[in-house]
């Protein structure tokens, strides 16, 4: 019988475009973490925001220097796994499909369809074969810390949607975007996947708040993605989504215990590889990940 041990909580921000920072961190500096799987995005940012410890990582690094395919998605989950990070809130601009959704709305996603093609996806293979769950692929707990928190600074947030993760740079097209709503998704970005597996593998508890900057293509009334629209509802919702996450350590407490939903024992039973099987050279790469499974 596994006993449930309280730990320290520790949040992470992953930011995307528009939140480059957490406003009011204690002791706040920024540190560089090695993870066998190269360098994250960036330094990471540490501190404490109302006596919690809380990690920001900037997805696309300060300056927005790497593009949705090029972040180094399994380099950025070690490294927050690496510094003790038990919780973590993806921050994401993205087009809406509902006309309800609103540019300047939040939306508190809980599913995804992942449509990209040229990124890693998996921390595992040849030498160590693993498989996780994702058919629940956000944490419920902190998907109720994130909506509490948009509604308690006055956000007008949805609860529950369908990310449709496509590979990008490049804006969707009419068909595309309409084929897209057709499926039934609500939002669509370019950064959520693998990101979102990556975190399930690693045994993060993982949610998505995804901040809507306009209607993608399929919209009668705008048309295509103008740019310049986007920057200045980014501008408004940075603001929002650092309002958000000023209120989560006071939600989330200065200790937990395991999760209720099994998040942070994803690789109880994943790792299908036979002992003597094993990779070395991989199960040394998985130390900070799954070490809690390999021994």
């Amino acid at each position: 019988m596994t006993t449930s041990i309280s730990r320290d909580t520790m949040i992470a921000v992953i930011g995307g475009s528009g939140l480059y920072d957490i406003d009011g961190l204690q002791d706040a500096k920024w540190v560089s973490v090695e993870t066998p799987w190269g360098a994250p995005s960036d330094q990471i940012l540490t501190g404490k925001l109302d006596g919690v410890k809380m990690a920001f990582l900037p997805r696309h690094g300060r300056g927005h220097v790497h593009a949705p395919t090029d972040v180094p998605y399994r380099a950025n989950i070690d490294a927050l796994k690496r510094l003790g990070v038990t919780d973590v809130f993806s921050i994401s601009a993205c087009g809406s499909f509902r006309e309800n959704m609103a540019p300047g709305d939040f939306v508190v996603v809980d599913q995804f369809i992942d449509r990209t093609f040229a990124r890693e996806k998996s921390f595992f293979g040849s030498g160590c074969v693993a498989h996780v769950s994702v058919a629940h692929p956000t944490c419920e707990r902190l998907s109720d810390a994130a909506e509490t928190a948009a509604r308690d600074a006055g956000i007008n947030v949805h609860r529950g949607g369908t990310y449709l993760c496509m590979e990008g740079p490049q804006f969707s097209s009419m068909a595309e975007s309409k084929m897209y709503r057709s499926w039934g998704c609500d939002v669509i970005g370019m950064t959520n996947m693998p990101e979102a597996k990556l975190a399930r593998e690693a045994e993060l508890c993982y949610a998505s708040v995804a901040m809507v900057t306009d209607y993608d293509s399929w919209h009668p009334d705008h048309g295509a993605v103008d740019i310049t629209d986007i920057i200045a509802t980014l501008q408004g919702n940075s603001a929002n989504g650092r309002e958000l996450v000023r209120r989560l350590p006071a939600l989330l407490g200065k200790t937990r215990a395991d999760c209720p939903h099994g998040c942070d024992k994803a690789l109880e039973y994943a790792i299908m590889t036979a002992p003597e099987k094993r990779d070395p050279a991989l199960l040394a790469k998985l130390d900070a990940v799954a070490g809690r499974v390999l021994g």
